[in-house]
């Protein structure tokens, strides 16, 4: 078994791909700032060790795994880029207006951090 399949062992088949991540561009400011170092999706859309380029630099992933909405801390909000879970909650339903915010809805949390050259 090669090291990319240890690492992706758990994991479902990516629904998207990792160019598909972060794409709202106050996300890709906030990460390209060092403000954002987590992004949730409804799915995979990359493996740890993928490589994202955000207006050419690169991010590594570092560790993708499940979370539910209601398992989500402040600190968890400031990984994302936003000051608490208030804060990070209504940008969510302001930009996915008919989703509703459920306790139990499960997200896949990508982490991430800039690749050292």
């Amino acid at each position: 078994m090669n090291m990319n399949n240890q690492q992706n062992a758990g994991l479902p088949e990516k629904t998207s791909s990792v160019e598909k991540l972060i794409t709202v561009p106050e996300d890709i400011k906030r990460v390209l700032n060092g403000e954002k170092t987590a992004t949730r999706r409804n799915g995979v859309y990359a493996y740890p060790g993928e490589i994202m380029v955000l207006d050419g630099k690169e991010f590594k992933m570092d560790t993708v795994y499940s979370q539910t909405l209601g398992e989500m801390t402040d600190e968890n909000a400031k990984q994302e880029g936003f000051a608490d879970m208030e804060s990070y909650k209504q940008s969510i339903l302001a930009f996915h207006p008919k989703m509703p915010w459920l306790p139990t809805m499960r997200v896949w949390v990508h982490e991430f951090s800039p690749v050292q050259k």
